[in-house]
């Protein structure tokens, strides 16, 4: 009889551990449905998030968010996916966006069929806590931080980078993995898991607390799936991409591994112009089967055109007023014969005023490379244009000095 009661008394403790540990895990949001809920999208039903988006606050953002990225899909995303699919015939695997910011909209615009993506820039990766146990009041502040520090990308195609800052230093969510988030989910992604990863000066790559040892670059690793299922891996470093801070870590060493990629250049502030950053350019045009890029990018005069082949699109006016003395007549030579588009990308991101440049790297016998298509030619020179006007305002910007543009 003893022995019968010992038993049932220890079923009856193992059955409350199983509903306990069961009721701990259920207590716990996963990385998918906290991106769903930062981006105003449903989580799962047995989420402890679900409950928050019956908050006032949560119903606000998700119907700003649904409002904004649908005006940004039909203005740009759609029609850069169309011309991607256009133009660009062989895609490489990995897709390197240097100066990026958490900018996966475009990148997974412009190579929508990469595997491997590599983000790299000054902004810390941050943390995004458990949003179900914020204080009262913390998620509507949150909430309203991460809407305005993507204000304008959603408006423009990029970051200010000052303005994103600010808004995502707040205590309950922090630097680029919420923007990262947003994007993913908003772009239909399903997040599998999230980790840090780190990379030592040889381009080692370190994990959890495994110790990489001085000079380490810090980012996050994110496995992530399409609505196909196929899992993908998106990489975000924040690691000083200057001469002196590329030559002491071992960024671009980890780049190398997954090279040759495809690069997308936007709004980088103009810094490959300058002797700063040759080490990070010369990178790119060694290791890029194609480059997409707007002005802000390598300038003209780098590439080699043994080795590159030239597909210009849109209108080139020049820099806008911050970034003056850096007019290139080259380019505007080149885009004298270039072929419309149908958005807007850069700092100028009114679509008649935008320009793209895809460079398509030859192969060594300098035939014409696979990568880019026979509808990427060149139609008959258009009417030589008038020389650049002073550029267009682009609208009333938060107050506060100079930005650095992104």
């Amino acid at each position: 009889m003893n022995m019968l009661h010992s038993l049932r008394m220890a079923m009856l403790a193992a059955v409350m551990l199983l509903a306990a540990v069961a009721t701990a895990y259920a207590q716990t949001a996963t990385v998918d449905d906290t991106a769903k809920f930062l981006a105003g999208m449903m989580p799962s039903a047995e989420s402890p998030l679900a409950p928050l988006t019956r908050d006032p606050a949560w119903q606000r953002h998700a119907k700003f968010f649904d409002a904004a990225f649908e005006k940004l899909e039909q203005r740009q995303l759609s029609r850069i996916r169309a011309w991607a699919d256009t133009n660009l015939a062989a895609p490489r695997p990995t897709m390197f966006y240097m100066f990026s910011g958490p900018d996966f909209l475009y990148a997974n615009a412009f190579y929508s069929k990469a595997s491997t993506y590599v983000l790299s820039a000054l902004e810390p990766v941050g943390s995004v806590p458990d949003l179900s146990r914020l204080p009262r009041g913390g998620i509507a502040s949150a909430l309203y931080n991460v809407e305005r520090s993507l204000g304008s990308i959603l408006s423009f195609s990029f970051f200010i980078t000052k303005q994103m800052k600010t808004d995502l230093q707040a205590d309950q969510i922090s630097g680029t993995l919420p923007i990262l988030y947003v994007f993913l989910a908003r772009s239909g992604m399903t997040v599998k898991g999230v980790s840090p990863i780190s990379l030592d000066d040889k381009g080692a790559a370190y994990f959890a607390g495994e110790n990489p040892g001085p000079n380490a670059v810090r980012g996050v690793r994110i496995i992530f799936a399409g609505s196909d299922g196929q899992e993908k891996t998106l990489y975000y470093f924040s690691t000083d991409l200057s001469n002196s801070g590329v030559k002491a870590s071992g960024f671009l060493n980890f780049c190398a591994t997954l090279a040759p990629g495809n690069s997308l250049i936007k709004s980088a502030s103009y810094l490959l112009h300058s002797g700063n950053f040759t080490t990070v350019r010369d990178f790119l045009l060694n290791n890029s089967a194609t480059i997409i890029q707007d002005d802000s990018g390598i300038p003209l005069a780098y590439y080699s055109t043994r080795k590159w082949r030239f597909f210009p699109f849109g209108r080139y006016l020049g820099p806008i007023d911050e970034f003056e003395g850096r007019y290139q007549e080259s380019y505007a030579a080149l885009f004298r014969r270039a072929q419309p588009i149908d958005f807007g990308i850069g700092y100028r991101w009114r679509t008649p005023e935008s320009n793209l440049l895809l460079s398509v790297r030859l192969p060594d016998d300098g035939s014409t490379a696979a990568d880019a298509t026979s509808s990427t030619e060149a139609p008959p020179s258009p009417p030589r244009p008038r020389r650049p006007r002073p550029p267009a305002d682009i609208g009333p910007q938060p107050r506060g000095g100079f930005f650095f543009w992104r």
